[in-house]
């Protein structure tokens, strides 16, 4: 039996048991489990393999957590589901935008249950979407005009070069062109990735209360990037020193 007949075989079984067993032997607690169970493998027979759970840690380092949380996923995720992460590796395709907001316990892919590629995500405070305006929320603006332009096709071919390079910021372009100026556009595109996370770790350290949190040592700021090919993962913490200065006297 293949793959799908035996998740086929394996759901109408549960679902014989679920009826048939459910008022003679299992307690409610118990029926309520297979019930549970036959939804959840129909789910993920029509839409793919759910998220693992997050993974439970016993450390308050919250670097090892993070370092924790992608090892399972990379276990239990990418390395069981090759077929996948090679699809996303061409392409992304998503059929859905979602706005959510910002708030730690309304996670989108986990509400929905949506597959990595599936869903283009924007999150703020408040899930806002502020009206069009050419000066103002320049940010909100390009990412809708990317999800509804431009997303799926900027990275089939180096033709896309000038089209794709409009989305980055400037100062991550110019930093990632000068040290790998002779390297391909792929090498290029993920030089310019990593410089701009750096970016917005230096744009986080110009809003007065993240300054004082950081000088407290209440808040670490760090950098990530996810190699979604190959499944490799990154972090790091912005190095920033004060150069010696240079001491100008008049004659």
């Amino acid at each position: 039996m293949t793959t799908s007949q035996l998740s086929d075989a394996a759901i109408q079984n549960l679902s014989k048991l679920f009826l048939s067993e459910k008022e003679e032997y299992l307690d409610d607690v118990a029926a309520a489990k297979i019930d549970n169970i036959t939804v959840e493998m129909q789910w993920t027979r029509q839409t793919g393999p759910a998220w693992p759970p997050r993974p439970l840690s016993s450390s308050d380092d919250p670097v090892k957590r993070i370092v924790d949380g992608f090892k399972y996923f990379k276990t239990n995720y990418f390395d069981k589901h090759p077929h996948l992460v090679k699809e996303l590796a061409q392409e992304q395709s998503p059929k859905f935008m979602v706005f959510a907001c910002s708030d730690s316990r309304v996670c989108p892919s986990h509400i929905l249950h949506f597959q990595p590629g599936e869903a283009f995500m924007v999150r703020n405070i408040a899930n806002m979407v502020p009206a069009f305006d050419q000066l103002k929320h320049s940010g909100v603006g390009a990412t809708i005009e990317y999800a509804i332009e431009e997303l799926g096709s900027l990275w089939r071919d180096q033709e896309a070069d000038v089209s794709s390079r409009k989305w980055f910021s400037s100062l991550a372009k110019v930093i990632a062109e000068a040290e790998g100026g002779s390297a391909d556009f792929e090498d290029q595109c993920e030089s310019c990735a990593r410089e701009a996370v750096n970016l917005s770790l230096r744009n986080l350290q110009t809003y007065p209360y993240v300054q004082k949190a950081v000088s407290d040592k209440t808040l670490a700021l760090r950098g990530g990037y996810y190699d979604f090919v190959n499944g490799i993962f990154e972090l790091w913490e912005l190095q920033s020193t004060i150069s010696d200065p240079i001491i100008i006297q008049s004659s």
